[in-house]
């Protein structure tokens, strides 16, 4: 791990934080497709930014969510009830974005924003213990 990394890391993870700011913006206009599709790529920019620490990156957003449940989940550093948040954010995502004459719930929209908000604090407090780390060994 490298000082480089820790940097992508953390630029990713503003990023995942400024899609959040988006989804709740969209989502006090009423623009719940806007707010789901936001919602969610808080959540996988939220998890690249821990792959970046990894040295891992995938072109596929599911070889993305893989990795992480995989070195994440299964070994227990997260709750497998993340890994139904991330789910369940990536399920609702494709069907926003790709069917047709799909209605979003405003319950839907809130309760996505709920999930990414949780799962951005779990993950960026992970984050700040390595980022820590990764400065006291430089």
């Amino acid at each position: 791990m490298n000082r480089d990394s820790c940097e992508l890391s953390k630029y990713r993870l503003e990023k995942a934080k400024e899609d959040l700011s988006t989804a709740i913006e969209n989502l006090k206009n009423t623009h719940l497709s806007g707010s789901i599709n936001r919602s969610y790529y808080c959540i996988f920019h939220t998890i690249r930014a821990i792959l970046a620490l990894d040295g891992f990156d995938s072109k596929k957003h599911s070889g993305v969510i893989a990795y992480f449940r995989q070195s994440y989940i299964k070994t227990g550093i997260f709750d497998k009830h993340y890994s139904e948040i991330i789910g369940m954010a990536f399920e609702l995502r494709n069907k926003n974005d790709y069917d047709d004459f799909v209605v979003i719930e405003i319950s839907e929209a809130n309760k996505q924003i709920t999930n990414a908000k949780l799962f951005l604090e779990i993950v960026e407090a992970y984050l700040e213990n390595r980022w820590q780390y990764i400065d006291e060994e430089q």
